[in-house]
């Protein structure tokens, strides 16, 4: 069995994401810290979000990574839009946590939805799967957008909570 051919699987486009989020979480305002942050969320919204968290982090291993069709390009060009784009949105929370921006509904929702468009990279890139499940990309898509909606509305309860003690 070549198990090298396994290891080019798609959940290497997360670990730059997986890094980021490590290196950098301490850094963003007080209303990210996970005291706050999983304070007075439904039960319903945090076991939705974990459950569809596991599923869109877990299936990229079993997603080929290959940039060899135009599609699979264009993944490659929406992940890297993607990417700094949701970089970006936590850089503005924490060099400017105090900016109109930061302070506002969409600003401190936007590390949240903005991973929709690294999500979709991934699934154009992931076309196949080693498994042979068939509409794999589609039911990635599915999967993903279930979780930024899940993932922002935990978002919004907190913007929430934060702004109407």
């Amino acid at each position: 069995m070549k198990l090298k051919k396994y290891i080019a699987n798609c959940f290497l486009l997360l670990l730059p994401i997986f890094l980021w989020n490590i290196i950098l979480i301490d850094k963003l305002p007080k209303g990210y810290s996970p005291a706050i942050f999983e304070k007075d969320i439904p039960a319903f919204v945090t076991y939705g979000e974990i459950i569809m968290r596991v599923l869109v982090f877990a299936l990229p291993l079993i997603m080929v990574l290959s940039f060899k069709t135009q599609l699979q390009k264009i993944g490659l060009f929406i992940y890297s839009v993607g990417v700094l784009l949701y970089f970006s949105s936590w850089l503005v929370m924490i060099i400017s946590p105090e900016s109109d921006w930061s302070q506002s509904l969409i600003g401190f929702m936007a590390p949240a939805y903005t991973t929709i468009v690294w999500f979709i990279g991934i699934a154009l890139i992931g076309k196949t799967s080693f498994l042979k499940l068939p509409k794999i990309s589609l039911i990635y898509i599915g999967l993903a957008l279930l979780f930024v909606v899940i993932h922002s509305a935990h978002a919004y309860i907190v913007f929430q909570n934060l702004n109407n003690p």
